[in-house]
């Protein structure tokens, strides 16, 4: 009965059942077939048919109201069952990539937090490379991460937003001075990334082939480190996400970064195993999916 009862609610709220059909892939008749047998189940009307339209009998009209009430009680049951089920040790593991210049995944870990303090976190960090096998051998529940593959059905890919691409220099760099700059305008000057030892020329790789970016590669362990080398003038920092932090505000200028005067842009998105779905891993995806939004 219940699908019998999300059936008959998708009509409701499309006012069509051809609608209604599209949206729960299934056949026109197969939803009306299965409307049907609700209403035999219920031995009332619950539709008025006319021709090719419909409206909701008052008994129907007082269902359709109580059946919205009772299928969120009962998600809200089948997720606490599977909070009871994952047991109280259960730790929350997720991933974050290490270049991201946004305080979105701050805010949405303090949310998390403060929503439920019982549930301890384990937090890593590290670049694309790094995360995708963390994830792909279980050691992290979610990872914050760009898209720099194509999505797989192994897991659930969240976009969570796309950004354009800027840089950080030196506010003493003449370059500073630019509304936005080329790639090819940086082709002197050393390019600073975030990155560990085993993964910098993965970086480099990626830098060089998909951004098209030509200078030298400079490589800090941390994004803290990494803006250190730009107020000293040793290079230009490509960054996503947020705003320069307050205390690097009148040493580092950002600037928009572009491809034949067009914005580079990123996807950045939360992704998790299907096979290791549970409550508190799409309870924080949907945290960190709010927090993106309230930036746009």
């Amino acid at each position: 009965m219940l699908k019998q009862i999300r059936y008959f609610q998708a009509v409701v709220r499309a006012n069509s059942f051809s609608e209604a059909a599209e949206k729960c892939y299934i056949s026109q008749s197969a939803i009306s077939q299965q409307v049907q047998a609700l209403e035999r189940e219920l031995s009332v009307t619950l539709l008025k048919r006319e021709n090719r339209r419909f409206s909701l009998t008052p008994a129907g009209e007082h269902f359709y109201r109580q059946s919205i009430l009772l299928m969120a009680d009962f998600d809200r049951l089948c997720k606490e069952t599977k909070r009871i089920a994952q047991g109280e040790d259960f730790v929350l593991r997720i991933g974050y990539i290490k270049g991201y210049g946004g305080a979105e995944f701050q805010r949405a870990v303090a949310e998390f937090t403060a929503k439920y303090p019982d549930i301890p976190i384990d937090m890593k960090n590290g670049n694309h490379e790094d995360l995708y096998e963390l994830l792909r051998s279980n050691q992290v529940d979610l990872v914050l991460n760009d898209q720099r593959r194509a999505f797989s059905d192994e897991y659930v890919n969240t976009v969570l937003t796309v950004i354009s691409c800027h840089i950080e220099i030196s506010v003493r760099n003449p370059i500073a001075g630019l509304d936005y700059v080329n790639v090819g305008d940086l082709r002197n000057t050393p390019c600073i990334l975030v990155a560990s030892r085993e993964q910098q020329e993965n970086e480099q790789s990626y830098y060089h082939e998909i951004y098209g970016i030509e200078s030298k590669f400079l490589f800090a362990e941390n994004l803290e480190e990494a803006r250190l080398m730009v107020v000293s003038g040793k290079g230009f920092l490509p960054i996503e996400g947020g705003e320069a932090p307050t205390h690097f505000a009148e040493t580092i200028a950002r600037l928009p970064l572009c491809r034949n005067g067009k914005p580079i842009s990123r996807n950045y998105c939360a992704f998790w195993r299907v096979d290791n779905s549970g409550y508190y891993i799409e309870e924080f995806a949907e945290i960190l999916k709010a927090q993106f939004a309230k930036q746009k």
